[in-house]
């Protein structure tokens, strides 16, 4: 951040009244909040992508277990039609 300062002070050296007067101006320029919130920007995306990718990885194993589950079902209904002599 830059900072520029201006002072401009009248004084007289016998003790009496200034006859000027005083001026100060203070200017500040900057751009860390532009910054800030690019950087805040980059992290809550790259934290979303995470999230969603996780998310996908969930369904995926939870698809995969009911596919198996699936398969064991059927491997006992040919099984018990087996046993049973019925064919379907």
């Amino acid at each position: 951040m830059a900072d520029e300062r201006y002072s401009d002070t009248t004084t007289t050296t016998n003790g009496a009244a200034p006859a000027g007067h005083t001026t100060t101006i203070i200017e500040r320029r900057g751009g860390g909040g532009v910054a800030i919130a690019l950087v805040l920007l980059v992290a809550v995306v790259i934290g979303a992508f995470f999230l969603f990718s996780q998310n996908g990885a969930e369904s995926r194993k939870d698809d995969a277990v009911a596919s198996a589950a699936r398969s064991v079902g059927a491997a006992a209904d040919k099984a018990g039609d087996a046993i049973s002599g019925e064919e379907k």
